[in-house]
């Protein structure tokens, strides 16, 4: 076995599993009272910790929605230095991106948590933080894939406008097609 792939021990399971105890006690309170009328102590108390506990585990109310943070970096990441062979870094973020922020399921939970973050400013401000700060480890990505140096300031700004494609999809009727707005500019320039 490699050294990245060890086992968790004890411990560790238990932290685990702990986390991911508060992550689902918080997520159906949210769910079901609303996001606002939960507190940190409800969150506690479902789950059966102390609040200290729930702080040892998540800086913040936010953080208890989205507690996958480092996954999703190292997908972006994986977007663009494992796309096929062919394809730009820019269809690659954006079919990325489509598929993360328009993912469809069949599945009533995974609707009822989109929607909890659509209609929650917290939840919604604190994803798009949240997607930001994966802002230059893509841009790392891209800069090492085109041959640049890691700081190289057109890979930065094309991580940079890439990712906030998805602040578009506020309060627009067809939110999909601005992101893909922002990527056919991204890609074409302006026409005007």
């Amino acid at each position: 076995m490699s050294e990245t792939t060890q086992p968790l021990g004890r411990r560790e399971r238990k932290k685990a599993a702990t986390r991911q105890s508060l992550a689902d006690a918080a997520l159906a309170l949210f769910l079901q009272h609303g996001y606002d009328q939960v507190s940190i102590k409800d969150v506690a108390e479902a789950a059966d910790v102390s609040t200290t506990t729930v702080f040892k585990h998540f800086p913040g109310k936010e953080a208890l929605v989205f507690d996958e943070e480092a996954e999703h970096e190292a997908m972006l990441v994986a977007v663009v230095r494992d796309r096929p062979k062919g394809q730009s870094v820019l269809a690659a973020l954006r079919e990325h991106v489509l598929n993360s922020y328009f993912k469809t399921s069949d599945n009533p939970g995974f609707t009822a948590f989109r929607r909890l973050i659509a209609e929650t400013p917290a939840l919604r401000d604190y994803s798009h933080r949240m997607w930001m700060r994966h802002e230059t480890a893509v841009a790392q990505a891209i800069a090492e894939d085109a041959g640049l140096p890691a700081d190289d300031l057109s890979a930065a700004a094309l991580a940079h406008f890439a990712l906030e494609s998805t602040a578009l999809t506020h309060n627009r009727a067809d939110s999909r097609a601005a992101v893909e707005a922002a990527f056919d500019l991204l890609e074409h320039g302006w026409q005007v």
